[in-house]
């Protein structure tokens, strides 16, 4: 089930993970797990282990697609509920931040920007009022509830009404740079250079949540929006464009 760095980080997410930890503490490690695996080097490393067909490469492609909010998607290893870890590659000029949508997770998340650049925003409720834009970045948007169907991997949005947000932070997120968010943490990141950037991001915890929330200001969305995964060779050839990328870094 893998090559030499694939057992290694097998083992290292269950050494570091595996058992009930409170969330400030799951996150921390997270946090170290995807600084120690986000190295330029140890991710060409594994990312060229895996082109090589080592792993799950059936199982991780059907879990691996062109994500809508701009960036592909790859899943590097899938430890069930526990513990799922992929490498995402965004590409310049895609999910822009005026069609983005905030949104939380079903799960603890972190991630480490290996190459390029990150920008982010997060979000806290204000209300479901409608208004203009205030000052203090509060914006209007239509929520969704988001849930996977079943019998498939497509998401369902729900409609649940209008909602205001305030804007609580604003962050970039540079080549080397780290950061964990809770489930319920509302945001929304994008691309900010001219250059691909990649990111190892990691979910992890034994509980799911059954759904997100997802919150839009670009007009409505379609009650399902279809996720389309990756056949194995396109799977494997993004891994090995993916390595080729971190060589030229």
């Amino acid at each position: 089930m893998g090559g030499r760095q694939v057992l290694a980080a097998r083992q290292l997410l269950t050494e570091t993970l595996d058992g009930e930890l409170p969330e400030h503490e799951r996150m921390s490690a997270a946090r170290a797990v995807v600084a120690e695996l986000g190295s330029p080097e140890r991710l060409l490393e594994l990312a060229a282990e895996l082109a090589s067909g080592e792993g799950d490469p059936h199982g991780c492609a059907r879990l691996s697609y062109r994500h809508v909010l701009g960036f592909d998607k790859l899943l590097l290893i899938d430890d069930g509920p526990r513990h799922m870890l992929r490498a995402h590659l965004w590409h310049p000029g895609r999910g822009a931040i005026g069609k983005e949508d905030i949104h939380n997770h079903r799960s603890p998340l972190a991630s480490s920007v290996v190459r390029g650049r990150l920008a982010m925003e997060l979000y806290a409720p204000r209300g479901d009022v409608r208004g203009a834009e205030t000052a203090d970045g509060g914006i209007e948007a239509d929520r969704y509830r988001e849930s996977l169907a079943d019998g498939s991997a497509d998401w369902l949005l729900e409609p649940t009404g209008p909602a205001r947000l305030r804007l609580t932070q604003v962050a970039e997120y540079a080549a080397g740079s780290t950061y964990a968010l809770p489930a319920h943490t509302l945001h929304r990141a994008w691309c900010d250079t001219t250059e691909p950037t990649v990111t190892l991001f990691l979910e992890t915890g034994n509980e799911r949540r059954r759904h997100t929330d997802v919150f839009t200001a670009a007009g409505p969305h379609p009650g399902t929006v279809p996720k389309v995964p990756l056949d194995v060779d396109d799977y494997l050839g993004e891994l090995d464009a993916l390595a080729e990328l971190l060589r030229r870094s």
